[in-house]
């Protein structure tokens, strides 16, 4: 970035984590190719972002007829981005219960610089093994609490300060459903900022055109990683737009050692190559972020209800009512056919 930056950031440095080529595989039922990962993660390593996030959606060991079964392998997928990757570090995610730790094995055995471990929000126990793994073969372990928005901000903060005993070197929340305002990010993540002396980092959905607010508003905070996507390539209504987001914190004086042309160069790449049209923020996404329901169940969502004949806003509405989480995909059946049960009762 050429123009020098205000001092409202104080000049703090903040990591940009690109997750455009795991979180957008949401957005193409996993269906990226081996040309499309490899031009990208060179695109992004040109324009110096940090941090390259690749994967299933669903994070390693997630390919499956449950949640979409991945055009390429998790090996496969992370060679390609090892091998295009020159300066930026590659990062990959990991559900327990999806993934294991001969997953993680493999990944290592990749040469991945960073792995985050993922769970429900109140569920941060089951990190605790794989963060362990993960300190004691050197690789940088971290851990995000999903659908954060379903726990209080005391509650988050103790989640990550236990993660933290268990090994995380950085911990956050995602916004997985697109539900927050900036001043549910706010609160959540000044909680979590006095509770650890780790960095702190922010995940967030579009479904309510809050994404890029609500990682300014994380920042602000006093969160030290914010990921991002190109063109806001991810699920549901998208991530926070990437190259949006960068010159934000730039002219808020929030470095981020990210060139400006090269960044906007790997974004028209990934509108050109990685996806049919840039998300956007629809009928059926509006309703999900309302809800508080997880973003990755859209296309899932869509396809159980055009086969049942109910309408997905409704299944959305039903869901979130009975609080789903991450990996309840059978829920989305089980809502559908209760609706269309009713609807003909």
């Amino acid at each position: 970035m050429s123009a020098a930056p205000p001092p409202g950031g104080a000049g703090k440095q903040v990591l940009i984590h690109d997750a455009s080529l795991r979180d957008g595989h949401h957005a193409v039922r996993h269906q990226l190719g081996r040309d499309q990962l490899r031009a990208y993660a060179r695109a992004a390593d040109t324009a110096g972002v940090p941090v390259v996030e690749v994967g299933h959606g669903n994070g390693l060991g997630a390919s499956s007829l449950q949640v979409g079964q991945a055009r390429l392998d998790d090996d496969e997928m992370l060679s390609i981005v090892r091998e295009a990757l020159q300066n930026s570090t590659m990062a990959v995610f990991m559900l327990p219960g999806w993934g294991t730790t001969a997953d993680l094995e493999r990944a290592i055995a990749h040469q991945v610089d960073v792995v985050r471990i993922g769970t429900h929000c109140t569920e941060g126990d089951l990190a605790e093994r794989h963060l362990g793994f993960l300190r004691e073969q050197g690789v940088q372990a971290q851990a995000v609490l999903l659908m954060s928005h379903m726990a209080s901000p005391d509650r988050l903060a103790r989640e990550c300060a236990r993660l933290v005993e268990f090994g995380a070197t950085a911990v956050g929340i995602m916004d997985s459903s697109g539900h927050y305002l900036p001043a549910d990010v706010t609160e959540r993540v000044g909680a979590m900022r006095e509770a650890v002396d780790v960095p702190v980092m922010f995940h967030a959905h579009n479904n309510l055109g809050m994404a890029v607010a609500n990682s300014v508003a994380a920042v602000e905070a006093g969160a030290d990683i914010l990921d991002a996507c190109a063109r806001g390539f991810g699920a549901g209504a998208g991530n926070t737009q990437l190259e949006v987001l960068v010159p934000v914190l730039e002219r808020m004086g929030f470095p981020t050692g990210i060139d400006l042309y090269g960044l906007l160069d790997a974004a028209d790449l990934a509108e050109r190559e990685l996806m049919p049209a840039p998300p956007t923020i629809d009928s059926v996404s509006v309703v999900s972020g309302l809800a508080g329901v997880f973003s990755g169940f859209k296309t899932r969502v869509l396809d159980v209800s055009r086969r049942e004949g109910v309408d997905p806003r409704d299944v959305f509405f039903e869901l979130g009512r009975r609080q789903a989480v991450a990996g309840q995909e059978d829920l989305i059946i089980e809502v559908a056919l209760a609706l269309k049960a009713a609807r003909g009762a």
